[in-house]
């Protein structure tokens, strides 16, 4: 969102980067994602792929971020999964700055950007790859039973909801997956928009399950190295 990138090492000397064409297909798409932190969230997504389980994501928007996930998935033969209500987040409510009065359906006068989201995966020839659940995220949490190689959380930006989002999806990344956390900014100023994300990094740093594993601008990746959340 504006930010300048800034970016630790990842371990892998030689990082996985997509294909020139879902490269495209993400800078294409309608979202917010900087191609800095999409090819950090690529390459953890590939990583996570090894594991052979599913990757996750919280907060699907137009899809313009599942597209990297979806094509690391399918190069590890393993499905994405992307969790939405498709109402959109608090900031991109009406009257907000990022707000696009285009994601709103004219007929209920509510946002639903699940059109758009179809339309980004089809373009992408994604579909195969991807399944969409349409709900809350922490109604879907509650009966979810399968480990998750990545979960990526980049839902709502309250308190309320990045800790539900955390609550209910973390317990499920597998041992030695990743928990890839978006819009983590540690500057008061950013109280909005990031640093509800950036008090459930520290909570799970401080859980002594996670270990960071790299930082690029206001996405951080981390592994789980112990158990509970």
């Amino acid at each position: 969102m504006g930010r300048r990138q800034t970016r630790t090492p990842w371990r892998n000397p030689m990082p996985a980067a997509p294909k020139p064409e879902i490269l495209a297909a993400f800078e294409a798409a309608k979202g917010f994602m900087p191609v800095g932190e999409g090819l950090a969230l690529y390459e953890a997504a590939v990583e996570a792929g090894r594991l052979g389980l599913p990757l996750l994501e919280v907060g699907t928007y137009c899809g313009r971020s599942t597209i990297l996930l979806a094509d690391a998935a399918r190069d590890a033969g393993v499905t994405a999964i992307t969790v939405d209500h498709h109402r959109g987040s608090e900031e991109q409510q009406p009257g907000w700055e990022y707000h696009d009065p285009d994601t709103v359906d004219p007929e209920v006068g509510r946002m639903d950007t699940l059109p758009t989201f179809r339309r980004t995966l089809h373009r992408a020839g994604l579909e195969d790859h991807v399944v969409a659940v349409v709900g809350r995220s922490p109604q879907i949490a509650a009966f979810w039973r399968t480990p998750l190689g990545l979960v990526f959380v980049d839902g709502g930006h309250t308190d309320e909801h990045a800790n539900g989002d955390y609550e209910g999806w973390a317990p499920h990344v597998a041992e030695g997956g990743l928990l890839v956390i978006h819009d983590v900014f540690p500057d008061p100023a950013d109280e909005f928009t990031g640093q509800a994300p950036y008090r459930v990094y520290l909570r799970a740093l401080e859980s002594g399950a996670f270990t960071e594993v790299s930082a690029t601008d206001s996405l951080r990746v981390l592994r789980r190295t112990g158990a509970g959340i």
